[in-house]
């Protein structure tokens, strides 16, 4: 992803007022230069103001689209149960994948409809599919044939679906 600055963050989010864009923390390190942005293929964090609330920018064709989550409550859960990522696919145990919620752009949005998908709970899709990540407690990892370029474009379109749906309203 390419390197973003505050104002094209805060400007990208397409499901909150600009007031609220303008009240979100930025991720940590991010005014240290700390992302990894050539490790990432798009941005998530969640708000060190609000733990509940976490965040996504997500290249465009045109400019990044920023959007708003609610984030799933913390769950004690048995390390026998997996849940996959409907982003990048990667399978973890359950805790690892939560529900994440987005207001859906515009009217839909404030009359509060919502959209959700399973993600990554720690949005660091970019970092498993690299293998700069292990998901906790998995002993086996599935073995996939696709080469790491056609992992991401896979995770890539994954997530430029869900921002479809967010946007759409």
């Amino acid at each position: 992803m390419r390197e973003l600055d505050e104002k094209e963050i805060r400007d990208s989010f397409i499901n909150c007022s600009k007031g609220e864009a303008g009240r979100i923390k930025l991720p940590a390190g991010f005014a240290d230069g700390a992302v990894p942005w050539d490790d990432i293929d798009f941005l998530g964090w969640t708000d060190p103001g609000a733990p509940q609330r976490a965040l996504l920018v997500v290249p465009g064709e045109e400019k990044p689209a920023g959007i708003v989550l609610r984030r799933p409550e913390a769950v004690k859960v048995s390390a026998m149960r997996s849940s996959m990522c409907r982003i990048c696919l990667t399978d973890h145990a359950s805790s690892g994948v939560g529900l994440f919620v987005a207001p859906l752009a515009g009217p839909a949005g404030r009359r509060g409809n919502t959209v959700g998908e399973y993600i990554c709970s720690d949005l660091a899709c970019s970092l498993y599919l690299r293998g700069k990540r292990q998901p906790k407690m998995r002993l086996v990892r599935r073995e996939e044939t696709l080469t790491l370029q056609e992992r991401i474009d896979r995770a890539m379109t994954n997530l430029a679906a869900f921002t479809d749906r967010v946007a759409a309203g």
